[in-house]
């Protein structure tokens, strides 16, 4: 099993058991009422957490992208013309999603004011 599929593995079930717990942990005052400072807290964990998945997300497949072009163009360096123009589109469209999540992050921290 490779690094990143440990990693993942190992990420997925910190955030499962996180996503699991924290709930009930937090049971007894969602009873009591949530007020504006916990809805607050919520969203600012929200933002945070989304661009902190974004930016890991972005950077493995940014990283796998350009580990398969370089291997491609190993293997044939003749057809290294092609496959640049693909990687960078490819690429270009990786970042502007870990872009977006930066606007929704943004926008989140915006409703806190």
């Amino acid at each position: 099993m490779s690094l990143v599929k440990k990693f993942s593995a190992f990420v997925g079930v910190v955030l499962g058991s996180i996503l699991m717990f924290v709930p009930s942990a937090f049971a007894a005052e969602a009873a009591a009422g949530d007020n504006e400072y916990t809805v607050k807290v919520y969203i600012a964990l929200a933002a945070g957490f989304g661009i902190a998945i974004a930016a890991i997300g972005g950077a493995l497949a940014q990283g796998r992208a350009v580990t398969a072009t370089m291997e491609g163009i190993a293997r044939n360096p003749g057809a290294a013309g092609k496959m640049f123009v693909p990687m960078i589109l490819g690429l270009a469209l990786i970042e502007s999603l870990v872009i977006y999540s930066l606007v929704i992050s943004f926008s989140l921290i915006g409703k806190l004011g």
